[in-house]
């Protein structure tokens, strides 16, 4: 009789939370062990896990500030000690501060720079060490599946405005870091983007204005929370993608927006 295969675990940053958490628990309720990253807000992480727990998968939650690049470094190898091991990181945790070309700076472009770029490739460079460590050699005969890295990035760099110049900036980094990083840790690694459109609500937005902007597309709303949780679990289970974007957005995307949906 063979042995049982290992668990899937699945590392998703800012998981305490909003899409985080929604991506979390769509994971778990498919068979993945989840480790649940935040940075402040532990009553809300604990909550995540549990909620995973209650659907029959393995959880705990990990703390780091992912604008610290020891912490970061640090993040993954915790994950691994407590699992045993992990197959894959969601990075969904995402600083989103305004700022505009008149008004940027380099503070601000380092501050949107280190938690949403540099830190998703701290650990694509980890789990790709992990991979080829444990030995998983997807290209030989046992056609073992490889790691993979999903980035949440955003539907507004095919459709891009000026507004929150920074963040635009880092996720267009992160988005050209997909390619590059699909290239260069093939075949242990595979690397996918997933682009949103308007999915929450925030402080910016009113409920009434909400509702009217989410129906802003040619399909006549916008992504849920659903909706970008199920293309995740798609890039994480679809063995043939990498090095590319799934843009989950009701086609925002093709559509001329002036400025950012929180400045409408």
């Amino acid at each position: 009789m063979s042995a049982p295969a290992r668990p899937r675990t699945v590392l998703v940053t800012g998981s305490a939370r909003r899409l985080g958490r929604e991506i979390a628990l769509a994971l778990a309720a498919s068979g993945w062990q989840v480790a649940v990253h935040y940075r402040g807000s532990q009553a809300d992480a604990i909550k995540t896990v549990a909620d995973c727990v209650e659907l029959s998968r393995a959880s705990a939650a990990f703390d780091a500030d992912l604008s610290d690049e020891a912490a970061v470094r640090a993040l993954l190898p915790r994950v691994i000690k407590h699992f045993g091991a992990v197959d894959a990181v969601v990075n969904s945790a995402s600083t989103f501060e305004h700022d505009s070309p008149a008004s940027f700076s380099f503070a601000a472009m380092e501050t949107h720079w280190r938690s949403n770029t540099g830190a998703p490739i701290l650990l694509a460079q980890a789990l790709f060490e992990h991979v080829k460590a444990r030995g998983d050699d997807p290209a030989g005969e046992g056609q073992s599946a490889p790691g993979v890295v999903v980035n949440l990035l955003d539907q507004k760099l095919w459709n891009p405005n000026p507004d929150f110049f920074s963040y635009t900036l880092s996720k267009a980094a992160l988005e050209a870091a997909n390619t590059l990083l699909a290239m260069a840790l093939a075949p242990q690694l595979r690397v996918v983007g997933v682009a949103p459109g308007l999915t929450l609500t925030s402080h910016l937005l009113s409920d009434e204005k909400f509702e009217a902007l989410h129906k802003l597309s040619p399909l006549g709303r916008s992504s849920t929370p659903a909706d970008v949780a199920a293309a995740v679990k798609f890039a994480l289970e679809n063995s043939s993608i990498t090095g590319t974007t799934l843009l989950v957005d009701g086609g925002q995307h093709l559509m001329r927006f002036e400025q950012d949906f929180s400045m409408m």
